[in-house]
């Protein structure tokens, strides 16, 4: 059996990680980028890398950072991902979960339409409704890109004055206005590690600032969740669709919301503080979906 992992570098930790489980159970890892692929259309193969047919000689994909690329490259990539799926391969995680985890305004919208508890947030492209939005949430705000991850070019404004500049600024760079109300929740957050309907290990990011990426510097602390914490992580996989997703939840004074979903998450820092081989639990997930 050959499993391929699409991946912007095979040597990267988590990659490594996954050939390790994959040759632990004599499957054979099949690393490449995107930037590999060729598609066809009305003839074969429909999909290749190098010698490799995509849809003939792998059992299942998984993806990894789809990375930086033009709208062309990322569309590209997501279409392929999506035929590839069409034509029977097993992609983990499935492309339509990408599309919305990627993009925060969809994640949230869909979290909420399903009753799980997320921030008030508002999202506009005109900076003067977006310093209206700013004095309803409290003024005291987080404000995010709309995609991106690991809390890089997010910031906490909480003055009117600087308000109005940044988000003059990100407007007339034709940027996506993005505001979250400030949920107190001291130097910590939970992340989640969801894998099929299970969470099978969670941690503390303990951090100095309210930014708790381990990324930036926080410090990963092994928790067991209780059953609502657990339930709340599960629920929101399965509304957004990930297979194995990392859910990360704010313990705020109104209780638990979630903030965000990663489809493609790593696992590094959670890996330092489980005895859960999180590698081990992702083949092991993906070999029972084959079975299926």
């Amino acid at each position: 059996m050959k499993m391929g992992i699409m991946t912007r570098n095979e040597d990267g930790w988590c990659s490594t990680q996954l050939r390790e489980a994959m040759e632990r159970r004599n499957i054979t890892p099949v690393c490449f980028n995107y930037r590999e692929l060729v598609a066809r259309v009305k003839y074969k193969p429909d999909a290749s890398v190098g010698e490799t047919n995509i849809l003939q000689d792998l059992s299942a994909v998984i993806t990894r950072p789809i990375g930086r690329g033009s709208l062309e490259e990322i569309i590209f990539r997501m279409d392929l991902l999506h035929r590839l799926e069409r034509l029977g391969m097993l992609i983990i995680n499935p492309p339509l979960s990408i599309e919305r985890s990627v993009d925060k305004y969809y994640t949230l919208a869909l979290l909420e339409e399903h009753g799980l508890p997320v921030p008030r947030t508002a999202v506009t492209e005109s900076r003067e409704e977006a310093l209206k939005c700013f004095h309803e949430l409290g003024e005291d705000v987080v404000m995010k890109p709309l995609f991106g991850s690991r809390g890089i070019g997010s910031t906490r404004i909480s003055d009117s004055d600087i308000a109005a500049r940044v988000f003059r600024t990100i407007s007339f760079y034709h940027g996506v206005l993005y505001l979250q109300e400030f949920i107190p929740h001291g130097v910590s957050d939970i992340r989640a590690f969801v894998v099929g309907d299970r969470v099978i290990a969670s941690m503390h990011r303990i951090a100095e600032t309210w930014k708790t990426n381990v990324s930036l510097g926080a410090k990963p602390v092994s928790i067991n969740l209780d059953e609502e914490l657990e339930n709340l992580a599960v629920k929101a996989a399965e509304v957004i669709g990930c297979k194995v997703t990392g859910v990360d939840i704010l313990e705020g004074p109104k209780g638990p919301v979630v903030v965000e979903l990663n489809s493609q998450p790593g696992w590094r820092g959670l890996q330092s503080v489980t005895k859960i081989n999180i590698a081990d639990e992702i083949i092991g997930y993906i070999l029972s979906e084959l079975k299926a």
